[in-house]
């Protein structure tokens, strides 16, 4: 295998051009954020947001002209519209992306664009948590299973770039195919459910040592360059906390609710309280929390033990004036069917902590449902028994 280093990778990128141009890629400045390692190599084509659709040709030049490399083993090239600061900066780190500024300055910009609708998407489903190990995509899995049980149309696009889990979750593997045109992405499916994540797009063992604009605009695409057909609803796995991904999603999707998962312990709940407040600071309804690892059912004898405490999340729910949406049991089975690739819904789906899911997905269901006839936007009646 032969070296692949980053001087290598440039002096490659310097022979890409588009049709009209009359500089390289390379020496317009438009290659940021160049990663490699061992092989796996990641960088961002940044250009004006203005002329975002009009560049997607030359980041697929790119990448493929990386790709060619002898030793390259995959390559990740994310088109990012950057946009300029009102007062620019000479010397400044570039940054941001269309409709925001960037850095902390678009952490003040809370959901004032344009939101673009994903053709063919009725409602979406945000599935956060305020911090990490709360079981929030096997939370996400699930109620994408308890929905697509019920026979609505389904997705499931997992938004942890720096984590994702659907894919094995799903039991899903491999890159996605390309349309036709080689312009979108089909989306892999199990169960029923439509999926999308970056797990599909990078080895699993890669890390992606990405700034903030870079996991903002691979969210976008992810979005919308997705053929993601007709849908009744598309749940979107959050990655835990406040940060890019959250603030990407308010601004740019008009999502239609969102649901906090935690567990019971107090260090949980200070953090939902943040991830409620967050999306209520972006207006973006929040539907409930869910208390997951709520209590433990013995197998052998049927006795309950609390082990992490019990009806934290409930309470919060209630300070916070927001409603408690239902409880998920700690349970071996749960966690050994996610590590299959088969969801506990689908695997037992009369068991009973299948129908704890289905349970909160109606809930859901009816919420959503709710919420597209306050918009008056048309849909089919979400009912889920």
């Amino acid at each position: 295998m032969s070296d692949v280093n980053e001087q290598a990778i440039i002096e490659v990128l310097r022979g890409v051009r588009g049709p009209d141009d009359p500089q390289d890629v390379v020496s317009r400045g438009l290659i940021q954020g160049l990663q490699v390692r061992n092989g796996h190599i990641a960088f961002t084509v940044e250009v004006d947001p203005e002329r975002a659709a009009h560049f997607e040709p030359l980041r697929k030049q790119c990448e493929d002209a990386v790709f060619d490399m002898p030793g390259v083993l995959s390559v990740t090239a994310v088109l990012t519209a950057h946009q300029e600061a009102p007062t620019p900066q000479k010397g400044g780190a570039k940054g941001g992306m269309e409709g925001g500024k960037g850095g902390m300055q678009g952490q003040e910009d809370t959901g004032q664009q344009q939101k673009k609708t994903i053709p063919g998407v009725r409602a979406i489903l945000a599935v956060a948590s305020g911090k990490g190990g709360v079981g929030k995509s096997t939370t996400a899995v699930n109620l994408a299973m308890a929905f697509a049980r019920s026979g609505l149309r389904v997705g499931l696009m997992d938004a942890d770039i720096y984590g994702p889990s659907v894919p094995k979750m799903m039991g899903l593997s491999g890159r996605p195919d390309a349309t036709p045109d080689g312009q979108k992405v089909l989306p892999k499916e199990a169960f029923g459910v439509k999926c999308m994540s970056i797990g599909f797009l990078v080895p699993e063992d890669t890390p992606m040592i990405w700034r903030g604009p870079m996991v903002m605009s691979a969210i976008q695409q992810l979005l919308y360059e997705v053929v993601w057909g007709e849908l009744d609803i598309l749940l979107v796995d959050l990655p835990p906390g406040t940060g890019d991904a959250q603030l990407t999603m308010a601004q740019h999707v008009p999502i239609t609710g969102a649901v906090v998962v935690s567990t019971p312990q107090d260090v949980a709940l200070l953090d939902v309280r943040k991830g409620l407040n967050m999306f209520r600071k972006v207006d973006v309804p929040v539907f409930g929390v869910i208390e997951n690892m709520s209590y433990f059912l013995c197998p052998s004898c049927g006795h309950r033990a609390e082990i992490f405490g019990h009806g934290g999340a409930q309470e919060t729910a209630g300070d916070m004036e927001t409603d408690f949406l239902g409880e998920i049991p700690l349970h071996l089975s749960i966690r050994e069917h996610a590590d299959a690739g088969t969801p506990i819904v689908m695997a037992e789906p009369d068991g009973e902590y299948a129908k704890a899911y289905q349970k909160i997905a109606g809930r859901l269901g009816e919420k959503v449902e709710r919420a597209l006839a306050e918009d008056a936007v048309t849909a089919p009646r979400i009912v889920i028994e």
